[in-house]
């Protein structure tokens, strides 16, 4: 389901005008294409690219059309793709572009810095994101169904449970940092619960895994935290199994090793936790600023999981993740890509593509066919348990605090970004002060089943009414729309 948000298209980014200062390299384009004039790759790295993404996005399609070469961290020559069809045409052809960065040309000839901070997001790694065909079968099908195995009316209790206690933390202050104190938070809990770690692991992987995904000179350091850890859990689990995520791949019937384990907890954790973040902050961010959404939102014409698909069209929280490697030379929209070039996935362009959207401040109710969780055999298998996670948090935030308010004007709101994701650095809010509420005690202790859920979420399809939320969160919606 999605949502209507006419003005949120428009204001999801920063006045354009920065990317105008991104230079131009010198040299060749990736692939051995013309290397001067309009082919001329841009920087697509460094404080001039980040000050705003998502206009470098639109100007690199305007300057090159779908498929832009660009130069990462190092000046690392890439493709970056901008097309909607041009990204499904990458991610459904793995015998044309593989996902096993050892044929990446440039890391073969020794051109990547052993510290380059591209590495911890693309090095390959005996998991399901490096592998193609059978290999890319068999690691994914054992993801696929130990998440399977988790009862998704139960996660969503513990997430409410968790979402609760945090809000107590802060309801009586009257103000709060939601990135800080919330969002960044809600996520980790619940990935350290359903894989088996203790909860005051939590902390210090937020930081990590938030190193890792800006690339920033501690990505290596992160990395090896991140590893480590897991290390430590799979042992542990190997010993004393239990009902989590861990033990159930390591007793999947794929005979998944230990490394292949702890490679795919790093997976899990890291891509769950920084996406769920970003998505649970900028459907806050939303929220609190547009104020047609607003209204639509307190009028019942949309509820906050359609809230949530919206975002995902305009505000992705990957904007760009890899797609691969050319197997062979080979040729996209126009482009000839030689064997071994890297190419990316532009996911917040391609979902702005004129060619499937023209109007992109027009609603997209009902369509689920947005790029943010990728495509192809690699698109995201934990992504409903990520909307999971972010319409629970939402929702019991708007229910517990339904005046809550922006306490800066929108546009002091400050970001970040890098190669791979835009991140809101703060998100400080105000509201009426409330005690804490009492948490009553849960029929499941653990919040989670251990059985098999028997059916798939419900997916709502396009032109089907959306439910009517129950009197209590009418209610706390009104009041949010009435309260600031």
């Amino acid at each position: 389901m999605t949502a209507s948000s006419p003005d949120h298209a428009r204001s999801a980014a920063p006045p354009p005008g920065c990317p105008a200062h991104v230079h131009a390299a010198p040299g060749a384009a990736p692939g051995g294409g013309a290397g001067a004039g309009a082919d001329e790759p841009v920087r697509f790295y460094g404080p001039a690219a980040e000050a705003d993404p998502i206009g470098l996005y639109e100007q690199l399609r305007k300057r090159h059309g779908p498929v832009a070469p660009v130069l990462l961290d190092g000046d690392v020559p890439a493709w970056l793709v901008l097309g909607y069809r041009e990204t499904l045409e990458v991610a459904r052809a793995p015998k044309r572009f593989s996902r096993d960065s050892r044929i990446w040309r440039d890391l073969r000839e020794g051109k990547i810095p052993e510290d380059s901070p591209l590495l911890p997001m693309v090095s390959w790694r005996p998991d399901c994101l490096s592998a193609d065909g059978k290999e890319h079968q068999r690691l994914r099908g054992a993801v696929t169904e130990s998440l399977d195995r988790f009862d998704h009316r139960g996660i969503r209790r513990h997430i409410h449970r968790i979402a609760n206690r945090l809000i107590d933390d802060f309801a009586t202050d009257g103000r709060a940092e939601l990135l800080a104190q919330y969002a960044q938070h809600v996520p980790m809990l619940v990935l350290t619960h359903l894989l088996g770690l203790p909860e005051e692991d939590g902390p210090r992987l937020v930081r990590a895994s938030a190193d890792l995904m800006t690339g920033s000179e501690r990505a290596a350091a992160a990395n090896d935290l991140i590893l480590e850890t897991l290390r430590q859990l799979v042992e542990r689990k190997k010993a004393t199994p239990d009902h989590d995520f861990t033990s159930w791949l390591l007793a999947h019937r794929s005979g998944l090793t230990d490394e292949e384990v702890q490679n795919h907890l790093r997976l899990v954790l890291v891509a769950a936790n920084e996406t769920t973040t970003n998505l649970i902050a900028n459907t806050l961010r939303v929220v609190l600023t547009d104020k047609r959404f607003r209204a639509s939102l307190a009028g019942v014409r949309m509820t906050v999981a359609d809230a949530v698909e919206q975002v995902l069209w305009n505000e992705p929280p990957l904007t760009a993740c890899p797609g691969g490697w050319a197997t062979g030379d080979t040729e996209l929209a126009g482009r000839s890509i030689r064997a071994g070039d890297m190419v990316l996935l532009g996911l917040a362009a391609a979902n702005t593509d004129e060619a499937i959207r023209p109007d992109v401040s027009a609603p997209m109710r009902g369509n689920r066919s947005h790029l943010a969780f990728s495509g192809g055999a690699h698109m995201c298998p934990g992504q409903e348990i990520g909307r999971a996670i972010t319409d629970a948090a939402v929702d019991t935030l708007l229910i517990r605090l339904p005046d809550l308010h922006l306490a800066i004007p929108e546009d002091d709101l400050s970001w970040r970004s890098s190669i791979w994701a835009r991140h809101l650095e703060g998100l400080p809010v105000a509201f009426a002060p409330r005690r804490p509420e009492p948490e009553p005690e849960p029929s499941d202790p653990q919040g989670l089943s251990p059985e098999p859920r028997t059916a798939p979420l419900p997916v709502p399809t396009a032109g089907s009414p959306a439910p009517a939320p129950p009197p209590s969160r009418l209610r706390a919606l009104v009041r949010l729309l009435l309260g600031r």
